[in-house]
């Protein structure tokens, strides 16, 4: 991209900027709630960039003036000058690379938090023991990142683990970094149950959705049929006594097909009912989410060669090898061989590598 061709854009974007910060002290634009939160996270993504630009325009002219020192009479001010502007021209092309990754318009669902499914798949309890692997490592992970983890639901294996496992992850781009995992994930190891020490492949598979906000999906709550049911479970007073679980069933049109769906979501993750009911509502909204904008995230699909992260949940993504220690990355070939750090939750290097393969097709398809 030409430094003149940057400028242009940059000259725009500051114009957009100073609109932005009118717009979002006007109080009708603050009553529409979500027209407010989409200008505030437009505002907050631009502030960045012009934090970024402010210092390229600087470098641009603080080469200029180097320039013009070379042909100081003064030796010493030539050698700081020649000194300066070697500096400046290596900088210049790593603050251009910034700001065009920058200037790629990010998934508008990155800053959501998110909401991950883990159900075992091929492999009977060994697939239920590598679902509770899987739930540990990016709890592991959640807690390093400082956010936040809610379980809504389990079934738990018969050996251990869980034939599925549904939570909340709440805190900053929890979506736009755990997005990646999206996929069956699959093991090959020998089985706690296995005699003969014959290595199995079992696999589970990883859903992560973004988390819907209340103004997101319109749901008629007046027509969701509510049922309470007295939780399961080991320990605690209350356990069979007391109906704290909560099973919502709502008949809801897919806008795309038309076709009528009921949908049923239990709930017992805390034994007061209005929090579960509460959590039951807010998994109703992400699951509608979801498949109303299915057809946006198939046609970021089917333009994207890597398959880095849209969504599709039936791609086999990664391989756990334990007899190698060898973890790997089918979506871009990426091989790391420190597989019991990874799955007691050292897992960024991958979604780092996983970024820096999606930000280069982005740029790609940009034409920047």
């Amino acid at each position: 991209m030409a430094e003149n061709n940057i400028l242009a854009r940059l000259d725009g974007i500051e114009g957009r900027f100073k609109e932005i910060s009118t717009l979002i002290t006007d109080p009708s634009v603050i009553a529409d709630q979500k027209r407010y939160v989409r200008l505030s996270k437009e505002y907050k993504d631009l502030e960045k960039l012009l934090a970024v630009t402010r210092g390229y325009r600087r470098s641009l002219q603080q080469l200029d003036e180097a320039k013009a020192m070379l042909n100081d009479a003064d030796d010493e001010l030539r050698e700081l000058a020649k000194a300066e502007v070697d500096n400046l021209t290596a900088r210049i092309p790593e603050l251009e690379e910034e700001i065009k990754l920058l200037l790629i318009p990010e998934d508008p669902e990155d800053d959501r938090n998110a909401i991950v499914e883990i159900r075992g798949g091929t492999g009977g309890d060994e697939a239920a023991l590598f679902a509770g692997d899987l739930f540990r490592m990016y709890v592991k992970y959640c807690e390093a990142r400082g956010w936040k983890v809610q379980v809504s639901s389990e079934s738990p294996g018969a050996a251990g683990g869980f034939k599925e496992i549904v939570f909340t992850v709440s805190g900053e781009k929890v979506y736009g970094t755990l997005k990646y995992e999206s996929g069956v994930h699959r093991v090959q190891r020998v089985p706690a149950t296995e005699t003969q020490g014959r290595v199995h492949t079992s696999a589970a598979s990883v859903a992560v959705l973004p988390e819907a906000e209340p103004f997101d999906v319109e749901i008629n709550e007046g027509e969701i049929k509510w049922d309470t049911f007295r939780s399961g479970g080991a320990g605690g007073q209350n356990v069979n006594k007391v109906e704290s679980g909560v099973r919502l069933r709502y008949h809801w049109r897919n806008p795309n097909t038309g076709e009528v769906q009921e949908i049923l979501i239990e709930c017992t993750e805390t034994r007061d009912q209005p929090k579960n009911k509460e959590r039951a509502l807010a998994r109703l909204r992400t699951f509608i989410y979801d498949k109303e904008h299915q057809k946006y995230i198939d046609d970021i699909a089917s333009r994207r060669k890597t398959m880095v992260s849209t969504g599709d949940r039936s791609a086999k993504i990664r391989t756990y090898n334990y007899p190698q220690g060898r973890v790997t990355d089918h979506r871009i070939g990426y091989t790391m061989y420190n597989l019991q750090a990874f799955v007691d939750g050292d897992i960024q290097e991958v979604i780092d590598a996983l970024i820096v393969a999606e930000n280069a097709e982005k740029l790609k398809e940009a034409e920047l």
